[in-house]
């Protein structure tokens, strides 16, 4: 938790971007695996923790506006609890700690709202993720669960997007130490990872890491040798020496700020030569995208630099063929480069994605693209000093994709199927780090990672 300055501050500044009305903030509830009370691991809403800061499940904050009150609804322990959780802190002292004075029993916010209600108040909320968050707006607001999300506030969503995208020096080193700790697991991969070992085996090796740090992963571990599939989870799957291993994985702090690194290795001891030269491709558009993040600059505009220095190395090896900025407007990258280059991160790893990616990374006069690729590109506005982005570019070679293209005979004026068939197995390469923007540039979070071919190698040996 930051300091109550900290949280009496953002509530203020959100008070004053809304004006009137009431803000009504869900925090989560706990959620049983199988039966009630074997529960997953807890996690709390991120605009509720920015906003009020306390880690707790079955809370719900609210800020009325138009009477100057702020309250905390949620329950204190019972005998019947303390039996098995044994004493914690109040929640009344929790709440102190980040300057809210009134605490209710989490009975009481349905009457609450009931009667602000009956006042004409409008009540602010934020688009629903979860089914207890549907649940509470149906009783509460009389809202019909498939109306939620169009009836959340655009006043709100925006003015909490234009609050958590521009990160404190405090987030700031929350991150840094997100990001030190998912170096650390990413270094643990490059070293140890051998042929013989399975990806749930390396997989869960990273994630003890990051709980021995005190928080978590920030999100499931994506550790496969077949990075072409770009969400796929570790298996009970052996690696063998002749393939690459592809890990992309971040661990989250304790007070749930994340890190999200991605990186490629041979399972032996030295990449092949194609598996090399592919590499390399990777890593150029990755530096140069990384060169052109500065202020000003539409990250949609550094998502195309990335994709042309894809297609230019494609066209090296061949498979690529003809001018390569018209093959860039015909989307041809998209046959190899299906993913967007980055994304915000901060609370959460793909931060505020649950207020709408039009919201987070676009803007009123720049609208989020439909196309195949594209579409899949969650930041494209202009950047600023203080976001916190990925780049992440990569070569995904999908032989279900290169087979339907190849059918359809799709652009083969820029693509030259014969050479392409034997590129059909070679699966995909990622890389990836976490930049802040700064006045001036950028400036890459947490302690060096090795990236290039030779230092890559050398955790190898």
């Amino acid at each position: 938790m930051f300091s109550q300055s900290t949280y009496l501050n953002r509530r203020k500044t959100l008070q004053s971007k809304l004006g009137k009305g009431l803000i009504l903030l869900l925090g989560n509830e706990e959620s049983g695996m199988n039966y009630r009370d074997n529960v997953y691991p807890f996690r709390q809403d991120s605009t509720f923790i920015y906003y009020f800061g306390i880690d707790q499940a079955s809370l719900t904050a609210v800020i009325d506006l138009d009477n100057d009150r702020e309250i905390i609804f949620g329950d204190e322990l019972t005998i019947d609890d303390i039996v098995w959780t044994g004493p914690k802190e109040a929640l009344a002292e929790k709440a102190a700690k980040v300057g809210v004075n009134e605490v209710k029993p989490a009975a009481a916010v349905g009457s609450f709202l009931k009667d602000a209600l009956s006042r004409g108040q409008r009540i602010h909320f934020l688009p629903p993720y979860r089914g207890e968050h549907y649940l509470k707006l149906q009783e509460w607001l009389h809202v019909n669960p498939s109306e939620a999300a169009q009836k959340a506030s655009v006043d709100l969503i925006k003015a909490v997007v234009s609050m958590r995208s521009y990160k404190t020096e405090e987030e700031v080193a929350e991150l840094e130490k997100a990001v030190n700790t998912s170096v650390d697991m990413h270094l643990s991969f490059m070293r140890d990872t051998r042929a013989g070992m399975t990806e749930k085996a390396i997989a869960g090796r990273l994630q003890s890491m990051a709980i021995a740090q005190g928080g978590d992963i920030s999100y499931p571990v994506i550790l496969t040798v077949n990075g072409e599939i770009l969400h796929t989870h570790a298996r009970d799957l052996a690696l063998r020496d002749g393939q690459m291993a592809l890990c992309d994985a971040g661990a989250e702090t304790a007070m749930h700020y994340c890190g999200d690194l991605t990186r490629t290795i041979p399972v032996g001891k030295a990449f092949t030569s194609i598996q090399k030269e592919m590499y390399e491709i990777v890593l150029n558009a990755q530096e140069s995208a990384i060169a052109a993040c500065k202020p000003g600059v539409l990250f949609k505009d550094i998502h195309k630099l990335a994709s042309t220095k894809l297609v230019e190395g494609m066209k090296q090896v061949g498979v690529v063929k003809g001018d390569v900025a018209e093959a860039i407007e015909h989307d041809v990258h998209t046959l190899f480069f299906q993913c967007g280059l980055g994304h915000m991160m901060g609370l959460d790893v793909h931060d505020m994605e649950n207020l709408g990616e039009q919201y987070v990374g676009y803007t009123d006069d720049l609208q989020k693209g439909t196309t195949f690729g594209w579409k899949s590109l969650r930041l494209g506005r202009a950047l600023e000093p203080g976001f916190i982005i990925t780049v992440e570019p990569g070569l995904y070679l999908i032989p279900t994709l290169i087979d339907r293209w190849k059918a359809e005979n799709k652009l083969s004026q820029f693509i030259d199927y014969e050479k392409l068939e034997l590129f059909r197995d070679f699966t995909g390469i990622r890389i990836e780090d976490n930049l802040l923007i700064t006045e001036n540039g950028n400036r890459i979070l947490g302690k060096e990672l090795a990236k290039s071919v030779k230092d890559v190698e050398a955790l190898r040996g």
